[in-house]
């Protein structure tokens, strides 16, 4: 499986220390083109990459503010309807560092795994170290940023938390910077993360040059969608020039591949575009957890993903009877969007939090159309009495006898006053 291209993006990404290059995971998009045949495995799901080599650190600084893609959200009105808390979240990707401090009490060490192949070599020849068997190794850093986004706890100094705090993560480790795992070793990723009772999958890698799915890999994510387990899957970050073309497992059907937005709630450049993107979220600029400790900022679709799978925690959470095709539905119903139904951009929209949790009254299959207000029904007008009482009439006719009567009187006072003093004059 090749490592995800590099997502591009003009937009400032806020940088740490400088100490060290980031792995090959984190290649800049300009020396991808020099590096893109290393990468190229048919078939291969990738973790998708930052765009700027030289951008994270491990362990990394502390970010102290509030990242934008949490700004935009009213956390406390979430977190009052939902934490999260009882989901089992599976991260399938470079592995999870529990040695994080807002990772660790959120990464389920028991239920992870490594399956990446032993005795793996470096292209000098020289063993690579696997990693521990429990997942929770990661040299990459990728899974470790995606599994802060989805269930990272607070924490004193920095305003960096996962969208569901009190969610359990299960750490798959299945690829590394070396593109050492494949179709196969995916999809024995999907079944390892249903036996272990996850109700939610985030898978942020993508394949390569996959004209046909290996069978093998819609096999497994089937068989994950019929044990009623969210599948959430990163679109791909080839999307600049307009480029179309499925990525794989996102255009399966029943998964739900997830396109990367902005600040704008509009589709980033890099994000890929096509009929089979169910949804967008933030995807630029994402500050997450890394490896070590502390955090950094990356672009991509990668980054989108987990933010949809956190979301999808929160509503199971939730509502715990329901199954992935209504959470599904229920996250894309309720998304922010432009147009009344669905673009081959965005999906449906860019998931509402807020929405998901609070316009839920009953379940739904499948999203409908809808404009952006919904329409409201029509005000009922105040009664408007054209007609009087006998009484009121009574009233009013001797209201105007009382101001009429007035009026006269002083008409003609003024009027006698008048001629006494004309014939005071006449006789003087």
């Amino acid at each position: 499986m090749r490592l995800m291209r590099p997502a591009r993006t003009e937009t400032a990404v806020p940088r740490t220390a400088r100490t060290r290059r980031a792995p090959r995971v984190c290649a800049a998009a300009a020396a991808f083109a020099a590096t893109a045949a290393a990468f190229a495995v048919p078939l291969a799901p990738a973790p998708a990459a930052a765009d700027t080599p030289d951008q994270c650190t491990f362990p990394g600084k502390t970010y102290e503010g509030r990242p934008w893609a949490l700004q935009r959200v009213l956390l406390d009105e979430v977190w009052k309807q939902s934490t999260g808390k009882g989901v089992r979240v599976a991260v399938i990707d470079t592995g999870v560092d529990a040695r994080h401090p807002q990772l660790r009490p959120a990464v389920d060490r028991k239920s992870g795994v490594n399956l990446l192949p032993k005795g793996l070599k470096d292209e000098n020849g020289n063993k690579l170290e696997r990693g521990k068997e429990d997942g929770t190794t990661d040299t990459v850093g990728h899974g470790t940023k995606v599994a802060g986004i989805i269930a990272a706890r607070p924490a004193r100094d920095t305003g960096v938390v996962g969208l569901a705090p009190e969610a359990e993560i299960i750490p798959i480790q299945q690829n590394d910077a070396d593109a050492n795992g494949n179709a196969a070793t995916l999809a024995r990723a999907i079944r390892h993360a249903v036996a272990e009772g996850a109700d939610v999958i985030n898978i942020s890698q993508d394949t390569a040059g996959a004209a046909r799915p290996e069978p093998v890999l819609k096999q497994a994510v089937d068989a994950a969608l019929a044990a009623d387990v969210v599948v959430v899957a990163s679109a791909g970050n080839d999307g600049l020039g307009g480029n179309v073309k499925k990525t794989y497992p996102a255009s399966f059907p029943g998964v739900l591949a997830v396109a990367s937005s902005d600040r704008n709630n509009e589709r980033a450049a890099f994000s890929q575009s096509g009929d089979f993107v169910g949804i967008a979220a933030p995807g630029v600029d994402m500050v997450s957890t890394v490896p070590g400790g502390g955090h950094c900022a990356d672009n991509g679709t990668s980054f989108s993903a987990p933010y949809v799978a956190g979301v999808a925690a929160l509503v199971k959470a939730k509502h715990q009877d329901w199954g992935q095709e209504e959470i599904v539905a229920q996250l894309q119903q309720t998304a922010e969007r432009s147009v009344a139904g669905r673009d081959r951009l965005v999906g449906w929209g860019v998931v509402d939090p807020v929405r998901a949790l609070t316009e839920d009254d009953a379940p739904i299959k499948e999203p409908v159309a809808r404009e952006g207000v919904r329409r409201a029904e029509a005000p009922t007008p105040a009664e408007l009495h054209l007609g009087e009482t006998p009484q009121e009439r009574d009233a009013r006719l001797a209201t105007y006898a009382l101001i009429g009567g007035g009026v006269l009187v002083a008409a003609l006072t003024g009027g006698s006053v008048a001629l006494r003093d004309w014939r005071r004059r006449r006789r003087g």
